[in-house]
């Protein structure tokens, strides 16, 4: 069986690196992974104390789910709805999809 994994960073304002983290979550499909990776993220920026997050991702559906663009029915993930929740806590934060095209260059930076 393969196991799913994420990796995720947290950058200051000024876009330099702050911390880092890598998970393995089991047998997930790719928006699940995706999901975990945000919700993990969210939660250690707000339990280092941070009062603003723009948290960026290449997975349009998760963001047009958690940002409401996207209507969803009763059984809703209960990781959209924690992910939601965290985005309406005392702080601000944004989230956005990553073009492609970013990605590509993103990982051209750092290869």
């Amino acid at each position: 069986m393969d196991l799913a994994g994420y990796n995720g960073l947290i950058r200051g304002s000024d876009g330099r690196w702050l911390m880092e983290f890598t998970h393995k979550i089991g047998d997930h499909d790719a928006l699940h992974v995706e999901m975990w990776n945000i919700y993990t993220g969210m939660q250690l920026a707000k339990s280092k104390g941070f009062t603003r997050l723009v948290v960026e991702s290449d997975t349009k559906l998760l963001v047009d789910m958690v940002t409401g663009s996207c209507k969803l029915n009763r059984k809703t993930s209960i990781l959209i709805r924690r992910i939601r929740d965290l985005t309406n806590l005392q702080w601000r934060c944004g989230m956005f999809v990553l073009n492609t095209l970013d990605v590509k260059a993103i990982e051209a930076l750092i290869c």
